[in-house]
């Protein structure tokens, strides 16, 4: 396995060059120029050396791996979030069943009314 990041001592900005620096070692080890993840995914090549130097965005990010042959890798990026079942009782009480006028809303209107 290959070098993992300290991510907590990273800012955004060398996070960002870090994974552009692994998507293009993974577009390397598919034996794939740029024109050729750029034409699979629908983008332009300038936008995969873009995502290369960590600038992309996200649905930029999910063609290109997906020409890749690697957008599974995103379910080990970021996993669903599980819910915990006392997690899962705390939240139904509080859940929105539909969206609510607001209170204001009504008086607002009334007083800008002229009263002729």
């Amino acid at each position: 396995m290959g070098n993992i990041m300290n991510l907590k001592s990273m800012s955004p900005a060398a996070i960002a060059e870090e994974l552009g620096a692994r998507l293009k070692q993974a577009r390397l080890g598919a034996d794939l120029t740029q024109a050729e993840v750029a034409s699979r995914a629908g983008l332009n090549r300038r936008t995969v050396l873009n995502a290369e130097n960590g600038k992309v965005q996200l649905e930029n990010l999910v063609a290109i791996l997906a020409a890749i042959d690697l957008v599974d890798q995103l379910n080990l990026f970021l996993p669903v979030q599980e819910v915990s079942p006392l997690q899962l009782v705390k939240l139904k009480g509080n859940q929105r069943q539909r969206a609510s006028r607001s209170k204001g809303r009504d008086t607002k209107i009334k007083a800008d009314k002229p009263s002729w």
